[in-house]
């Protein structure tokens, strides 16, 4: 079928097969060209199918010759509907993998289930892996509970409203949203989904099992930015999330894990199009950064992360032990500019001081629209098989 974008809301409901190949192989030809990092041998990527999780699996397997072990929660292609866009990146890069004989499988399934950890534990004994690196990428908008009730995150903020300026990605206008402060029950479902609670057990199992290395190290994602963020993002619902995501680490380490959270820079995901300001934010910071030559994307981070900042052989962090890949996004001269920007949105011409463009390129980039060297006018195969699912 010939394949086009269908956006509705914050998401795309179609994918591009071949386009999403395309974006692949361009990220493991840049962690190529930026040089061997170190993984270890033996990396398992807990939410490995898109954004950070996707490029730091990329960048252990191509950067570092890692083998890798991949989770996902994608949707495979019907007769009349396109796959996940997950999926067709875990089966091209499955097919990159293959190519070059490096270890792959995929285990397609919900992170939060029993069931999907112990047949991680069932497929690292029977190949004979122990890991070396733990990367837990799971961004999920809910929960099932081992009692069968299904918990729910919410985007709000804490103890009060806050009002702020904020762009519609569909008619680029400037308005100003209204946020309401989340309930006790809502932070605490929040804190459910997006904390820490399910990365202890993933730990606490696979070294139950005999399957961590001594030394093995993990890491999960979070996200703190510039204080106009704050009140939705660092001190909101999903921030008390991310602050339980960092006391899950501490508890980490006193088991004997070598554990860290690493603070990541503002990306266009499907999670950062459905937060409100944080759009307007980022297509300003896109300007900036731009222009001053800094500006990463996610494989671009998830190689700073094996390869700078050495992960796995010495983890640089600050003083609170975070990772901090945002250090170029919170450089005082960019944040400087960025907050001029902010304060002249919705007086001056959107394009004068926003990415605007950039941002959406980013966003059908998600989905395999607008990669170079893609005919988009050519009928595709959307029944894409991924080598090494995990049956």
């Amino acid at each position: 079928m010939i394949v086009e974008p269908k956006v509705r809301g914050f998401i795309c409901t179609t994918a591009h097969p071949e386009g999403l190949k395309a974006a692949v192989k361009e990220d493991i030809d840049f962690v190529r060209e930026r040089g061997r990092v170190d993984a270890g041998k033996n990396v398992l990527v807990i939410g490995a199918s898109m954004g950070y999780g996707l490029s730091a699996r990329i960048a252990a397997a191509f950067g570092g010759g890692a083998d890798t072990l991949g989770v996902i929660f994608d949707r495979p292609p019907t007769q009349s509907r396109t796959a996940s866009a997950g999926w067709y990146n875990t089966a091209a890069f499955a097919e990159f993998a293959k190519a070059e004989s490096l270890y792959h499988k995929t285990i397609n399934g919900d992170a939060f289930s029993d069931e999907v950890k112990q047949k991680v534990v069932e497929t690292l004994k029977a190949d004979g892996k122990v890991l070396d690196s733990v990367i837990y990428s799971v961004a999920a908008p809910r929960r099932t509970l081992k009692d069968g009730t299904t918990v729910s995150s919410v985007l709000k903020t804490v103890d009060k409203p806050f009002a702020n300026k904020t762009i519609d990605l569909r008619t680029k206008e400037i308005s100003e949203v209204s946020i309401s402060p989340a309930t006790d029950e809502e932070i605490a479902n929040t804190v459910k989904v997006m904390g820490g609670e399910d990365w202890i057990e993933w730990m606490t199992l696979l070294k139950s099992e005999g399957l961590l290395k001594g030394g093995a190290v993990t890491a999960a994602f979070s996200y703190i930015g510039p204080e106009m963020t704050h009140p939705i993002y660092k001190d909101g619902s999903i921030g008390m999330a991310k602050k339980d995501l960092a006391l899950a680490a501490e508890k980490l380490r006193r088991l004997g894990l070598r554990a860290f959270v690493s603070v990541n820079k503002a990306l266009v995901t499907q999670s950062s199009s459905a937060i409100p300001i944080v759009p307007l934010y980022i297509s300003l910071l896109y300007k900036v950064m731009k222009a001053r030559g800094t500006h990463e994307t996610t494989i671009g981070q998830m190689q700073r992360l094996f390869g700078d900042k050495r992960l796995h052989s010495g983890a640089v962090t600050d003083e609170e032990a975070f990772i901090r890949l945002d250090d170029l996004e919170m450089d005082e001269p960019t944040q400087n500019e960025v907050k001029r920007l902010w304060d002249m949105a919705g007086k001056a011409p959107l394009d004068d001081i926003a990415d605007i463009k950039g941002y959406d390129d980013d966003f059908l980039r998600l989905f395999g629209f607008g990669v170079k060297g893609v005919d988009y006018s050519a009928d595709v195969n959307v029944d894409v098989k991924i080598d090494g699912l995990v049956e």
